[in-house]
């Protein structure tokens, strides 16, 4: 096998494993809230994760260089998480897919001011289609807006901005920094708040949030191993499958059917991000290149769509 096709099948399992962990989000948070979920997801990946920062052999101290920024993507990363779980109780799974798809568009556009990205006419043009897929997702004017759709717009909008401040100061800080922080802001931030959301859990519950941080670890490690057998240009687009667990996870569990508008938007939003990805693939570009560079989750800490890894964008000194 080749290793541009394992790197594709590990890609398509590892978001595989993402879309198996955001339909167990769903069914839990019919009950419960999103800080309540992320508090405990975030307590469980805690030693899962802590056990793999023990390999981190780069020298230096755990006080960040860039403490205000890493600050903003500690806040960003729990942000993403707290919005993206609310989401993926309040909306089909489809729609929200559809809707977070807008965080690569976004982090195009915030690439600009943050990391001095230049964006010429074709990356420029394919953000502009990309927020028209959006808005024919949400439709404004002919359906009401829920809580649910101002949540995947917020969760992207946080994914963007971590994303971008992964990019900026990746190089100067540690891994184990960029880990650490936003997990410790999860735990202590949402245990903080926790008293005034909190519902008792029965084990089984309590059980599926651990199989949850659980799945999160593993599809982090899938999508690692992804980038280090494929280019980015290869392993990138492969996210774009979970359109097709949410059909089928959606049509299984919850009843849900992908309604014509929904796969218009989320048609238009896919071919505007692989557009970009593909077009930033040719080295001859962009050289920050920040949709490629910022494609895991893992380092944010168990949150859908939430989490880039550091050492994807060469922050190992």
């Amino acid at each position: 096998m080749s290793s541009t096709l394992r790197g594709a099948l590990l890609a398509l399992a590892a978001f595989g494993v993402y879309s198996t962990h955001d339909v167990l989000v769903k069914v839990l948070g019919g009950t419960y809230s999103p800080i309540q979920l992320v508090f405990f997801v975030g307590l469980f990946s805690f030693p899962l994760i802590t056990l793999m920062l023990m390999r981190d052999r780069t020298d230096g101290t755990l006080i960040p260089r860039h403490p205000w920024y890493a600050t903003l993507r500690g806040v960003t990363s729990v942000t993403s998480g707290v919005f993206a779980f609310f989401a993926f109780s309040q909306l089909p799974l489809a729609q929200t897919y559809a809707i977070l798809f807008a965080t690569p568009l976004l982090i195009t556009l915030l690439a600009i001011p943050m990391l001095g990205e230049r964006v010429g006419i074709h990356r420029g043009g394919a953000v502009v289609v990309g927020l028209v897929g959006v808005l024919i997702v949400l439709r404004p004017g002919s359906s009401p807006l829920m809580l649910g759709h101002l949540a995947a717009l917020g969760a992207a909008i946080s994914s963007s901005i971590g994303s971008v401040v992964v990019r900026k100061i990746g190089p100067d800080e540690r891994p184990v920094v960029l880990m650490l922080y936003p997990m410790m802001l999860q735990v202590v931030g949402m245990g903080l708040v926790l008293p005034w959301t909190y519902r008792p859990m029965p084990v089984e519950h309590l059980g599926l949030t651990a199989v949850i941080a659980l799945f999160s670890v593993l599809a982090g490690l899938l999508t690692i191993a992804a980038y280090r057998a494929a280019a980015a240009v290869v392993v990138a687009p492969m996210q774009y499958s979970q359109l097709l667990w949410a059909a089928l996870y959606g049509w299984l569990f919850f009843n849900e059917r992908i309604d014509f508008w929904t796969g218009v938007g989320a048609a238009v939003i896919v071919a505007s991000g692989l557009y970009i990805v593909f077009r930033e693939g040719r080295a001859e570009v962009s050289r920050t290149r920040p949709v490629l560079t910022n494609r895991g989750r893992l380092d944010a800490g168990p949150v859908p769509r939430a989490g880039f890894w550091p050492w994807r964008n060469g922050a190992r000194g």
